[in-house]
């Protein structure tokens, strides 16, 4: 009896002390993809401890890992860390000419080379700690606050991590299922969304996925042919361009133009063509890591399949597998490019009217709290899908997303990123892309930073400063393209944006759509007066039809009282030569003016969580 006694205090001594065995850091990033890199670099930037956990070899997610080492969107909004890599780049290739190399992207490059400069941007960081070669294995909660997660390696061993705030950077929102947030992965109905383009009857599937190949070009003479692939049919594949219908199908573009569309540097070739290409539906989000890879062997065997029919039927048996990108044993990329993974029901959610008119509902100024910009447009592959869905999306400008959709509605300690914020089915289509990707990533490590150093849920950040942080970071959350963070009066224009002092115009363009701030315009007494409404501020003083500065200055003046216009704080406005009381003034000059007279971002917060009225039903 005193032996069994004695064993049963030891097994409780032993999974006591078990249960506690665990490592500590202020923020754990799980996923080290686009947005957990560019967590992970903000984080460590504000002086947070940080660790990266990371599956693969390489760094970088889709951009690099996945092989979509063709960026979309963003080309003149160069946002924050998404800047700052593409101008690594440019410095590497030899500006932006040297990597606009092919049709699909103003910005093209080899995946190795984008993992090579995202590791040293991390590695320059010494309180970032990545541990690779391990996925994540489960979650922790205290009531309704994520505190620990473990995380298993092939051998299987488990090692657990206790953080004070958690980023969900994986490819399919791994994280913050395991944690019990709530989520979707279906196109919702127009009825559930309020969303014109919705359908009418939901749509339970997931985006295509692809499996990227990288092809080389070894010179005319060399036969790269690949063994043929198990199970090989050529027929999805016939008619993806010109030489290779069997219809004679003239109005097809020709093949050589179709690998163009993905030509990276040094004769490289990114393999991600939608049309009777390789693109691949798979249900793999609900699926356990190992049902996952035996999925995915299907997705690589129809990319091996693509290869070898365009250098059988197609005669490119010159072009092969690149022998020096991926460290992988098919030379296939490391990942799977997942466009669309589960999608968290955050504090708010972004829909497609959010965007075509930000300001239109007026008790949903979801933009005041935007922490990214995009401009792409609202792009799904739906086309092997089991019921394929086409539709037909609006045109829309650029956007910003607001930072209630990075917040679990219902979970604390748990910030959300890459795709799998909170957004409709389809606005996925359009937040889905690198440039986004990363920014959000980049939002969320100032947050968790934020969080951290004040001791409070993600959820209460101060927006502002938060904001504030992000604008220090080069970081557009206006999406005004036209003013720009070398601009003497970008945060100015930024800040009365977000207060919606001042309001933009959208402008659809095809694949790089606007939002123009027209910071050059003279200013009209009609709007004039609209601002001061805006503003809340009275004035008995009479203008032209134009407004000059002084009008502007005497009635700024009035409201704030003994105004010192050639103080040191304005010096910006004088240093630039352009600003004159007698001559009209501009939006810009008139932006910058309200900005450090009326203080209306810092002295208007802001809160996220706001009402839906198309929801209301």
């Amino acid at each position: 009896m005193k032996k069994q006694i004695i064993l049963f205090f030891l097994a409780v001594f032993t999974f006591s002390c078990a249960s506690s065995d665990y490592k500590e850091t202020e923020i754990l990033v799980v996923g080290g993809g686009a947005s957990g890199v560019s967590a992970a670099i903000q984080a460590a930037r504000l002086g947070a401890d940080v660790v990266i956990i990371e599956k693969t070899e390489w760094l970088g997610g889709m951009l690099t890992s996945a092989g979509v080492s063709a960026i979309d969107g963003n080309h003149k909004m160069p946002s924050g860390i998404w800047g700052e890599f593409r101008q690594k780049l440019y410095d590497h290739y030899g500006g932006p000419e040297a990597v606009f190399t092919g049709w699909v992207s103003n910005t093209q490059f080899e995946p190795h080379i984008g993992n090579r400069f995202l590791t040293e941007m991390v590695e320059a960081y010494p309180n970032i700690k990545v541990i690779r070669g391990y996925n994540l294995h489960n979650a922790y909660k205290t009531k309704n606050k994520l505190n620990k997660a473990s995380f298993i390696n092939d051998s299987g061993n488990i090692m657990t991590y206790k953080a004070s705030v958690f980023i969900d950077g994986t490819e399919y929102g791994d994280l913050l299922a395991k944690a019990g947030a709530e989520y979707s992965i279906q196109m919702e109905t127009s009825a559930q969304t309020g969303e014109e383009s919705a359908p009418d009857e939901a749509h339970p599937y997931v985006q295509d996925l692809t499996y990227v190949a990288i092809l080389k070009d070894y010179g005319e003479d060399a036969d790269m042919t690949i063994p043929k692939p198990d199970g090989y049919n050529p027929t999805p594949f016939d008619c993806m361009c010109r030489q290779v219908c069997s219809t004679g199908d003239e109005s097809l573009i020709e093949c050589d133009n179709m690998l163009d569309y993905g030509k990276l540097p040094n004769d490289k070739y990114m393999i991600n063509w939608p049309n009777k290409g390789n693109d691949f539906y798979a249900e793999i989000l609900k699926k356990d890591y190992e049902t996952r890879e035996q999925i995915l062997q299907d997705a690589k065997n129809f990319t091996l399949s693509w290869v070898y029919f365009m250098q059988t039927e197609g005669g490119y048996k010159n072009l092969g597998l690149a022998d020096d990108e991926f460290p992988t044993e098919d030379q296939l990329a490391l990942i799977p490019y997942i466009r669309e993974s589960r999608r968290v029901v955050g504090v708010d959610r972004l829909f497609l009217y959010d965007i075509l008119n930000p300001y239109e509902i007026e008790e949903r100024p979801v933009y005041k709290t935007g922490i990214a910009v995009g401009d792409y447009p609202v792009d799904h592959h739906r086309k092997k899908n089991p019921v394929p869905k086409q539709i037909e999306f609006p045109k829309i400008p650029s956007y910003n997303v607001p930072y209630g959709s990075l917040i679990p509605k219902d979970i604390d300690g748990l910030i959300v990123a890459e795709k799998s914020i909170s957004v409709s089915n389809v606005t996925n289509g359009t937040t889905r892309l690198q440039p986004v990707v990363l920014q959000l990533g980049q939002a969320a490590g100032a947050a968790a930073a934020h969080s951290v150093k004040a001791g409070i849920e993600p959820r209460n950040v101060d927006v502002r400063e938060l904001q504030q942080t992000l604008l220090d970071a080069n970081m557009w959350l206006m999406p005004y393209m036209d003013v720009t963070p070398d601009d003497w009066a970008f945060q100015s224009v930024q800040k009365v944006g977000l207060s919606g002092i001042m309001k933009g115009e959208g402008i659809p363009v095809a694949w790089a759509n606007e939002t123009r701030f027209h910071p050059d315009r003279t200013v009209s007494k009609e709007e004039f007066k609209e601002i001061l409404d805006r503003l809340g501020v009275y004035s008995e003083v009479t203008f032209p039809n134009q407004v000059l500065g002084s009008n502007v200055t005497d009635v700024l003046g009035s409201a704030v009282g003994n105004v010192d216009f050639q103080s040191n704080e304005f010096s910006p406005l004088w240093d630039e030569g352009n600003f004159d009381p007698d001559k009209l003034i501009t939006r810009k000059e008139l932006a910058f003016l309200i900005d450090k007279t009326l203080s209306p971002f810092e002295k208007n917060p802001v809160t996220i969580g706001f009402p839906n009225p198309k929801l209301s039903n």
